[in-house]
């Protein structure tokens, strides 16, 4: 299935990793990564998809392709600017949200309005959203996406 990856564009070292072994998890288990292609968490999910093998979808707010991380295989852009974080959250199966804030929030909120389970690590406090699940790991939110979809 796509796994829509979320989460802020700039992140410190141990959220980064949390991302990256995210990404990893998910290209092992035949994921593919969506995100929306930048820097800090999105970056870090591509790069540990493609350290695993696998494929990873950026959907970008701007309108150059080049603006992608050096992870995105398939880069969307959009000329949407924030706009695109609908485009992110409803382009997966599932969603699951690492850190961030406003527009992590804005797609928790989409990834809800589209009906896609959402996982959340380190992340908004929305724990009474339909659909959402609080989790301590990677691990953790990989299987509660894969059973709930």
């Amino acid at each position: 299935m796509r796994v829509s990856v979320v989460g802020g564009s700039t992140v410190p070292a141990p959220v980064e990793t949390i991302a990256e072994d995210l990404g990893r998890l998910l290209a092992q288990r035949g994921h593919t990564v969506v995100c929306g292609g930048l820097g800090g968490v999105m970056e870090a999910a591509c790069r540990g998809a493609k350290d695993a093998g696998g494929t990873t979808i950026g959907v970008l707010p701007g309108e150059d392709r080049d603006e992608a991380n050096p992870y995105v295989d398939v880069a969307v852009a959009t000329g949407l600017g924030h706009a695109r974080n609908a485009l992110v959250a409803m382009n997966g199966d599932a969603v699951i949200a690492v850190d961030g804030g406003g527009g992590t929030l804005s797609e928790i909120g989409y990834a809800n309005v589209f009906d896609r389970p959402t996982a959340g690590i380190r992340t908004q406090q929305v724990g009474s959203l339909d659909g959402f699940e609080p989790c301590d790991s990677p691990e953790a939110a990989v299987a509660f996406v894969e059973d709930a979809v």
